[in-house]
């Protein structure tokens, strides 16, 4: 009677490998969310950026939105995944409350433009333009890049017209941004002109 060798199903290298690097992974976005962005009382760093609102695309000039009042810049890894919809319909549902303080949006992804183009109709519902950051040179310049893989953190500025930025906030889950930035043009708000 022969015997034969069976070969396992699975062996520790075929589960260690993956398992190191799904915590590796894990580690780079945990330690990208967590770091500090740019601090409060920064200079905000202008750009330009080719965008899109409502699926139809523009140029995005930091400098003129200033003018025009307060302007949260929120950058996010990508669109169409689960929490960047959730944070974009989000943004869209607020839009009001924003445009009350006089404050204006404005997301940043490294997606290209034709991505942006259907996620602003089908996402932002057309309330605020998307921008795109296919280098990654703006979250770069805003210290919201993750490294190694090229995706934005998931971070929020506000920007007053003067160019200082006055609240940064940083975190993986969506839930917060809105919140916390519309509370910052709030308190902002309090201590300078009314809202047109």
């Amino acid at each position: 009677m022969k015997y034969f060798y069976r070969r396992p199903r699975w062996s520790w290298t075929g589960i260690i490998v993956p398992l190191v690097g799904v915590l590796s992974f894990a580690g780079i976005v945990a330690w990208s969310t967590a770091r500090a962005a740019l601090p409060a009382g920064s200079n905000a760093p202008m750009f330009v950026a080719p965008a899109a609102q409502a699926g139809k695309e523009f140029s995005f000039h930091l400098a003129d939105a200033l003018r025009n009042g307060p302007v949260v810049v929120y950058f996010y890894p990508a669109a169409f995944t689960r929490g960047c919809t959730i944070e974009a319909h989000e943004f869209a549902d607020a839009m009001d409350s924003y445009h009350a303080l006089g404050a204006s949006v404005i997301g940043v992804s490294m997606d290209d433009l034709k991505t942006l183009d259907r996620f602003s109709v089908s996402e932002c519902h057309g309330r605020f333009p998307v921008a795109s950051d296919p280098s990654g040179s703006v979250a770069r310049l805003y210290d919201s890049r993750m490294p190694v893989v090229h995706y934005a953190s998931r971070t929020s500025y506000v920007i007053a017209p003067d160019g200082k930025i006055i609240f940064t906030y940083s975190a993986l889950s969506p839930d917060e941004h809105v919140r916390r930035t519309l509370e910052a043009i709030r308190a902002w708000r309090a201590g300078h002109a009314p809202a047109p």
